[in-house]
């Protein structure tokens, strides 16, 4: 009798392994909604992985379609007009959402009824009315709704993070300032789709308040555990309206929390490329000078300059990676995470009120 048994228990084990390497070694089916953002590419520069099965594309406009077909060597068969067509005879388990912030409502709203987890390119959207919606969709029809920001890969962006669980060292988080952006889309050359909807005040939802504060805000949740600043106070202006006529190229945003504050700069208008923080807690701070540079000091001693790597901090640089292993169960969000939808349910929230400070030139209580 206890043989029998163990060599059921054996055969359950070996049925969960099995079970196990089995859904490991199944590509995830993924399919795209949109090209038009610059950052489309970056899922047809990864032919050496095999955890992602892309079978469809979804793109309206037929030159932008022409124009990837021949770049990439993709077969033509992928691309679709009709977004329902594609969704239908696809049958993807997730789709990346690539195309204006304004669009990424209808994504989720085709994709969320069927069962189709969806990740968009940041911020989630930029209207609070919006991101309702769509966390609504996403709870309902229970998938994964992600938002992937660039930062979110940084060793940096998680070592600070670490650091600041460590109280005794550092403090609580007073203060950060967070700095990003470049010279400007149109200056550093990004595409002509890319240009149009980004800064058109509807696709986008703004200019450089949209495109750029967004990183500050989302990082700042992550900080502070998913807390909601108490007010927001924007200020933007345009200083190139020979450029940028219809949008803001220059912002800064003030959230208050009450114990803590962060000023969030996001500009069109520096000088070279930036993305880069400080924290500042009650007896030290943390410096991120790129994705891997950072430098430390608390009281009493040395500044410490060092450099910290992906790999050692368990941070993924493939956001597909980790959207496949988030849908095959391998990875739990945890709820405040940078790229979770808790977190940037209040991106959105606090993106809505500075656009709302800097038109009415008062702060925003949340």
């Amino acid at each position: 009798m206890q043989k029998t048994i163990l060599l059921i228990f054996a055969f359950v084990l070996f049925l969960n392994y099995s079970f196990a390497q089995s859904q490991e070694q199944i590509p995830v089916r993924m399919a795209m909604v949109g090209l038009s953002h610059g950052h489309s590419p970056w899922i047809f520069n990864r032919k050496d992985k095999t955890d992602v099965d892309l079978v469809g594309i979804y793109e309206p406009n037929r030159e932008l379609s022409a124009n990837y077909t021949k770049r990439y060597g993709l077969d033509p068969k992928l691309f679709y007009t009709d977004l329902d067509k594609m969704l239908e005879e696809t049958s993807p388990e997730a789709v990346l959402a690539f195309g204006s912030i304004f669009d990424h409502l209808e994504a989720v709203e085709k994709a969320a009824p069927r069962g189709i987890h969806v990740m968009v390119e940041k911020p989630l959207t930029y209207s609070l009315e919006q991101a309702l919606k769509m966390e609504n969709l996403a709870k309902k029809h229970q998938i994964h709704l992600l938002t992937n920001f660039e930062t979110s890969w940084y060793a940096s962006t998680e070592k600070t993070y670490q650091l600041f669980q460590d109280t005794d060292k550092f403090g609580e988080i007073r203060k950060a300032v967070f700095h990003h952006g470049h010279k400007g889309p149109k200056e550093i050359g990004v595409g002509k789709e890319f240009l149009d909807w980004l800064t058109d005040p509807i696709q986008n939802g703004g200019g450089a308040l949209i495109d750029f504060g967004c990183y500050g805000a989302n990082i700042m949740t992550y900080l502070m555990k998913g807390r909601r600043p108490v007010s927001v106070t924007a200020v933007t202006n345009t200083f190139k309206p020979e450029i940028y006529p219809k949008v803001d190229d220059e912002a800064t945003i003030i959230l208050d929390y009450g114990d803590a504050q962060a000023i969030i700069q996001a500009s069109w208008n520096w000088p070279f490329d930036r993305k880069d923080m400080e924290v500042y807690g009650e007896t030290g701070y943390v410096i991120s000078e790129d994705k891997s540079r950072m430098r430390l000091k608390t009281w009493g001693q040395d500044e410490e300059r060092i450099e910290v790597s992906p790999k050692d901090l368990g941070v993924f640089v493939d956001p597909f990676t980790y959207f496949a292993k988030v849908i095959r169960g391998e990875i739990k969000m945890e709820k405040h995470s940078l790229y979770s939808l808790s977190n940037n349910m209040i991106v959105v929230e606090i993106l809505d009120a500075a656009r709302k400070s800097a038109a009415s030139k008062q702060t925003v209580f949340l």
